[in-house]
């Protein structure tokens, strides 16, 4: 309920501090003006897909949605955002920094995990680096495998995704600059 609480929000200030209207917000986001009402009144918590569409609409980073103003810099455990996004975990091990414009993930893969991210906006570049595990990366649409110890960088302004077809968990780690 917490997560919940503070994607409400971060949603309704930033929208509220822009002057959007949730018609406008629909249109610059590709949310419905339905979700997004009921994500600002708490009722309901929107899919890590949903999330990465929001921020990429108002041009902000993700973890401005999933961390407080005193985030713990990955001193915890990895978390569910969303049940149906109940086989990927993410903790932000540093959020958002406006001066070096990255933000940085710990994100836990489990078996069976394929998870497919919406374009973020221009000029956004990912970082992903395998801590445990392998996982395979899409990006410029084709898959390739990433084993433990090994990156792979790529523009995030197209489709791309992650996922785990091991029968182990994966951990990796998600540098995003903008």
């Amino acid at each position: 309920m917490e997560i919940l609480n503070r994607i409400a929000l971060a949603l309704r200030t930033i929208r509220k501090e822009r002057g959007w209207s949730l018609d406008k917000t629909a249109q610059e986001t590709g949310v419905s003006k339905a979700m997004l009402g009921q994500i600002e009144r708490a009722e309901s918590s929107p899919t890590i897909s949903t999330l990465w569409k929001i921020a990429s609409g108002f041009k902000v980073p993700f973890s401005l949605f999933i961390t407080d103003d005193q985030p713990d810099y990955g001193t915890g455990q990895t978390k569910t955002l969303h049940p149906s996004d109940d086989k990927i975990k993410v903790l932000p091990i540093f959020p958002f920094d406006e001066k070096l414009k990255c933000e940085i993930f710990l994100i836990e893969l489990l078996p069976g995990c394929e998870h497919i991210s919406s374009p973020h906006q221009p000029n956004v570049v990912e970082h992903v680096l395998v801590a445990e595990g392998s996982m395979e990366v899409y990006s410029n649409s084709a898959w390739k495998l990433l084993t433990k110890g090994q990156g792979l960088r790529f523009d995030a302004c197209q489709p791309h995704g992650y996922r785990n077809l091991s029968e182990q968990s994966s951990t990796i780690y998600d540098i995003i600059h903008y």
